[in-house]
């Protein structure tokens, strides 16, 4: 499936977010951007806000890193964390095509920072 949007600069990987910063932009406030972080990069999917929305499908992935949630393919809260270090091949590659599609669908903001 082609992506609907694409990037409209550069990615800002010298941005450093922490996890307390990246957690305001979880999409429960109208007035900010919306942003998911897949492997430490931040992504804003403001573009496609209405699937990331509080109530919404893919919120469990807002304003945090749940890497290890989209290499299972789950919408569990609970598996919708940064650490996927518990993956096996198959589910890191269905988290390296994550990687590759949010890439060239979204802004990289920064990297999510310790």
């Amino acid at each position: 499936m082609e992506p609907t949007t694409a990037p409209t600069h550069p990615p800002r990987l010298d941005n450093k977010i922490s996890r307390a910063e990246l957690s305001k932009y979880d999409g429960s406030n109208p007035d900010l951007p919306v942003y998911v972080a897949i492997k430490g990069n931040v992504f804003d999917v403001s573009p496609k806000r209405e699937m990331y929305s509080p109530g919404k499908g893919y919120h469990i992935f807002a304003g945090k890193d749940g890497s290890r949630g989209l290499g299972m393919s789950s919408l569990k809260p609970e598996d919708a964390v940064a650490d996927y270090s518990t993956l096996d091949d198959k589910q890191l590659k269905v988290l390296d095509d994550w990687v590759a599609y949010y890439t060239k669908r979204y802004n990289i903001e920064g990297v999510v920072s310790e």
